[in-house]
């Protein structure tokens, strides 16, 4: 009952069950950004044709799905956050961690630029312009792998944000794409991964102002949750969404999913990052 209370409740809407699949399912943790840049409406069909098996998804914060795991209300979890995820690991809620794919962080800001951050490849370096001219600066706030990758990138910047709340630095405590239109009506630079940003329609006078720094890299990972800590987990199910996901047929499905023809999210089961 609790799992159901929470479908209902967060299930993002328009994404389809398809009927044949209504009574074999599993419940996925996810993203914001995977669910946001439309990556689930274009791959998780052609895994239930193939498999049989339909995919909720709850799609929150990397941090809160994490929990979600934790509470046995998922049967797997594909997050962003490294650190997080060899966590949950090792504290026996779930696992193995599998790679699955990858894209980057961007830093987004006002067309205008008042930090003069355009064209740096230095996230470090544009942050601490950023934090020295006080320019508004979006956060998501909200214990995503977004936020904990921005925390990371101010901490090597040798900064602390926190210092500016309520001021320059404005935590808004929600996905990619509320924040991202936070950020286009107060002309303020955030921190965005790169498919929910292409996938994003209200620009404004946002632009995408630095990337390709190697710290930006935005690594995805999948974790079954255990079935010994939760025995109503449905294991076989989640294993074989998982096994697909990181096959051929799944990295191709992700290799596939383009917008605008370029490509969001970059196949990488195979690799150690």
């Amino acid at each position: 009952m609790v799992r159901r209370s929470l479908l209902l409740g967060l299930l993002p809407a328009g994404l389809a069950w398809p009927a044949a699949a209504q009574d074999r399912f599993i419940t996925l943790a996810s993203t914001t950004s995977t669910e946001q840049s439309g990556l689930f409406g274009h791959i998780l069909p052609a895994f239930t044709r193939a498999s049989g098996i339909g995919v909720r998804v709850v799609a929150l914060g990397t941090g809160q799905a994490l929990d979600v795991g934790r509470r046995g209300d998922a049967d797997a979890l594909l997050v962003h956050d490294k650190a997080a995820e060899e966590r949950f690991v090792a504290e026996g809620y779930g696992g193995p961690r599998r790679q699955v794919m990858y894209n980057d962080f961007v830093l987004i800001g006002p067309a205008s630029d008042p930090a003069g951050i355009a064209g740096t490849r230095d996230v470090a370096e544009a942050l601490r312009r950023v934090s020295a001219r006080r320019a508004p600066f979006v956060s998501r706030g909200d214990r995503s792998g977004t936020h904990a990758a921005e925390l990371r990138l101010w901490q090597e910047a040798g900064i602390d944000p926190v210092r500016g709340r309520g001021q320059w630095y404005r935590e808004v405590g929600q996905g990619m794409g509320p924040a991202l239109n936070t950020a286009a009506a107060q002309e303020a630079y955030l921190l965005s991964d790169r498919g929910t940003w292409l996938a994003f329609r209200n620009r404004q006078a946002l632009k995408l102002l630095v990337e390709g720094d190697a710290r930006l890299l935005n690594q995805y990972g999948i974790l079954a949750v255990s079935a010994q800590r939760h025995p109503g987990v449905k294991a076989r199910e989640a294993q074989t969404f998982i096994d697909w996901i990181t096959a051929a047929a799944g990295q191709a499905a992700i290799a596939g999913y383009r917008v605008n023809g370029e490509q969001l999210f970059f196949p990488n089961a195979g690799s150690s990052k």
